[in-house]
Formats: C-alpha cells, sequence, structure tokens
C-alpha cells in the first residue's frame, strides 16, 4: 500500500496502518485488496476490497488485516495559515473536517469515482497531483448522504502525542489477534505496564470502549461474518469466536443486533 503525504510523495506504508493509532492528519484510504477488521473510533466493522473510508484529524483506527492486501492512502494537514487555504477551493476545508470526525465510509457511486481518481494520484506529480486531490475533496463534499456512511458512535478529542498510545496499541493488536481465545485482563496489563486503573481510564478514553466492550465486539463481529459464510451450528460459532457461554452470546447478539443469530442469518443471507 501507498501513501500519499502533505508532500505529495508517494511512500509505501510499512504495516502503520496494522496497528492502532491516531494523528493530526485527515486520511482517505482505499483497499484496492485484501480483507480484515476495520477500527475506527469505537466502530468495530469487517472490511473488504474496495472498502474506503475518510478519517478526521486525530481519530484512533486501525486495520487488521487477513494476509495481503494492497491500496492508496492519502494523508493532508492544512493548519491556519497554510498558503493552500487561500485557495477559493479549498475554502470548504472546515466543513469536510467537521463531516469526517467521525470517520465515514463512501459507498455508491461517489466511492466508484473517488476509488478511481485515488488510483490516479500516486501516477500524477507536482501540481497535476494536486489539482487531482482537490477534485477528490470535491466530489466528497458534494456526494449525497447516502453514500457516505458515518462509522464511530462518538468523536474523539486526542492529542497527536500521547504517552499512552503505545501502550494501548499493543491491547488493542493483541485483542485482535487474540480475541478467540481466552484473554485475561491480567496479560494485557502486564503487556502495557499500565496499573488496572489507568489502563481502565486510557483504554476507555482512546478506545471508545471498555476494555470486555472492545472483546465483546470483536468476537460479535467475527461470529456475524460467520453466521452469512458458514453453515455451522451457532453454538460452534459461539464457542470459535471466544464465547465461553452461548447464553452471553445470545444475549449480546440480540441487545447489539436486535434480532437473534438465527434470524439474523437467515435475513442477511436471503
Amino acid at each position: 500500500m501507498e501513501c500519499i503525504t502533505g508532500h505529495r510523495q508517494a511512500e509505501p506504508i510499512m504495516g502503520e496502518g496494522n496497528h492502532w493509532h491516531f494523528h493530526e492528519e485527515m486520511e482517505l484510504t482505499l483497499f484496492v485488496a485484501g480483507a480484515g477488521t476495520r477500527f475506527v473510533g469505537d466502530q468495530i466493522e469487517a472490511f473488504v476490497a474496495g472498502d474506503l473510508v475518510i478519517l478526521g484529524s486525530n481519530l484512533p483506527h486501525y486495520w487488521h488485516v487477513e494476509g495481503v492486501s494492497q491500496g492508496v492512502s492519502v494523508q493532508w494537514h492544512f493548519p491556519p495559515g497554510h498558503p493552500l487555504r487561500a485557495l477559493p477551493e479549498m475554502g470548504t476545508l472546515g466543513e469536510l473536517s467537521r463531516r469526517a470526525n467521525r470517520g465515514m465510509r463512501l459507498c455508491g457511486k461517489t466511492s466508484e469515482l473517488v476509488a478511481r481518481m485515488l488510483k490516479k494520484i500516486p501516477t500524477e506529480t507536482g501540481m497535476g497531483q494536486l489539482a487531482l486531490f482537490i477534485r477528490v475533496l470535491g466530489v466528497i463534499l458534494e456526494a449525497p448522504e447516502a453514500d457516505l456512511t458515518p462509522l464511530s458512535e462518538r468523536t474523539f478529542s486526542l492529542q497527536a502525542e500521547s504517552i499512552y498510545q503505545p501502550a494501548i496499541a499493543r491491547a488493542v493488536s493483541h485483542l485482535a489477534a487474540n480475541f478467540r481465545y481466552e484473554i485475561r485482563l491480567e496479560d494485557v496489563l502486564a503487556l502495557t505496564h499500565l496499573s488496572r486503573p489507568t489502563f481502565s481510564r486510557q483504554f476507555k478514553k482512546y478506545s471508545g470502549r471498555t476494555f470486555s466492550e472492545l472483546l465483546n465486539g470483536l468476537r460479535l463481529e467475527a461470529a456475524c461474518r460467520e453466521l452469512l459464510k458458514t453453515d455451522r451450528s451457532i453454538l460452534d460459532i459461539a464457542l470459535g469466536c471466544g464465547f465461553t457461554q452461548v447464553s452471553f452470546f445470545n444475549r449480546l447478539f440480540r441487545r447489539q443486533m436486535n434480532c437473534s443469530p438465527s434470524q439474523y442469518r437467515a435475513q442477511q443471507g436471503s
């Protein structure tokens, strides 16, 4: 995957998206190939090739990729006083930043058009690259609401530099890689080198969820995928996704999805 930075340079991404992080730059990321689980703010969702999202400044995100991935990511940051802000075409940057502060998934015709343009950006140079980038922003701003799906339920006001960011990143990566197995909070505390009160407070602040909420969210998202992709029994799926009690799985599923696992399989699979 390549990242187009604010300096308009195409740089290979060496796993940056494969750990939980946030940064001052806004970001537009397209996956041309690959699949896995996407974390944006407090949202956890499966993604496949064609996934296209825009992220606001300092919004936590993480793509837990299964296998090989390929795509393009563009990052930009124009602080007050930046020369580009004087251009009439850039007058709507503030509105775009506001709309992207919870993250948005692009779909429909907007996604198709922006994806085609994004794939061309690495091949452009200088002013051609900048002009194409401005056109991309314009397409997103003019997109119908039906083509823009908000991702995170809540907004985040995080600092770009945080002493807790590496610890939380290790915790989230550990949960994403091992949620199918028993995970004890004590083991995660040892991994992060944080006390229980500090970890609980900072984990909720930076991920938008408690430890148990994020762990159960990962397990539930995986169960939803397997309900649609396999004919395994609900019991096998629940146990295989890390739930130790099928009764708890059923209660959680109904609370989050507003239907039973069997109803979900019938409705979504039809």
